[in-house]
């Protein structure tokens, strides 16, 4: 799917109701200069902040967004920032809505965009996680946030690194399986004496033991897709997609 501009995204295949959109970019279609090109969406990244803004204003245009998206400084955490209150807020890596034209994004380059939607489309979330987020619960964090029974929810793993490319240390199995002791399947060791590690499927089993039984998405690898997306692994300096959710 594309709007104006040359704009592109991927969006989710999975049962939301009508009042929710939702879209995944491609990183083509804007006006970045390499290592950036050329839809980089990210602030935090030393591409000219001239250039993030012309893209953020090119997206908006594109999606038909009435709001700025709400961007957060994401720090690989798990905190969650609730969209609808007047409290202010600093640094989060998920976000929460229950307002039409509020956007929750997440900013990614190998790490899982999750989205979250309450199947009466009454309120949507967006969850940055890579694995320290995991690690620390971000997704537990922004189902609790919903305030939602996980039988009323639907999730979509938007694109991530894949398990054939991403590769751990032993720490970070030891860290995850410290808060999953039964994710021992997701992680493969490798010949050099680490572990490649399946991130969409360690987030599919977490919603899982919280109750969530429709979870779609995990299959679009960043690292391997170099022409739709931008990979920290694979290009070291580089932009990043966003990931955008909300209610019209």
């Amino acid at each position: 799917m594309s709007g104006p501009a040359s704009i592109a995204w991927l969006k989710p295949e999975w049962p939301a109701p009508p009042a929710v959109r939702a879209l995944s970019t491609f990183r083509g279609g804007g006006v970045s200069a390499a290592p950036f090109a050329s839809l980089n969406l990210g602030d935090h990244v030393g591409d000219a902040p001239a250039a993030v803004a012309d893209n953020r204003r090119c997206l908006m245009a594109a999606a038909g967004l009435h709001a700025e998206p709400e961007w957060l400084s994401q720090v690989h955490g798990a905190r969650v920032v609730d969209l609808d209150t007047a409290a202010p807020w600093s640094s989060a890596d998920a976000a929460v809505t229950r307002q039409p034209g509020r956007v929750c994004a997440v900013l990614t380059a190998d790490c899982l965009p999750i989205l979250l939607a309450g199947e009466t489309g009454c309120a949507v979330a967006a969850a940055h996680a890579g694995w320290r987020g995991l690690a620390a619960g971000v997704i537990e964090a922004a189902v609790r946030a919903l305030g939602l029974r996980p039988a009323e929810l639907i999730a979509w793993l938007g694109p991530a690194i894949g398990p054939r490319h991403f590769e751990i240390g032993a720490e970070v199995r030891e860290a995850l399986l410290r808060t999953d002791p039964g994710a021992g399947p997701c992680f493969t060791a490798n010949s050099r004496g680490r572990f490649m590690a399946d991130l969409p499927g360690l987030a599919r089993r977490r919603l899982m033991a919280l109750g969530l039984t429709r979870i779609y998405g995990g299959s679009e690898c960043t690292f391997s897709d170099a022409d739709r997306y931008f990979s920290h692994r694979r290009d070291g300096r580089c932009g990043r997609q966003a990931t955008l959710i909300w209610l019209d």
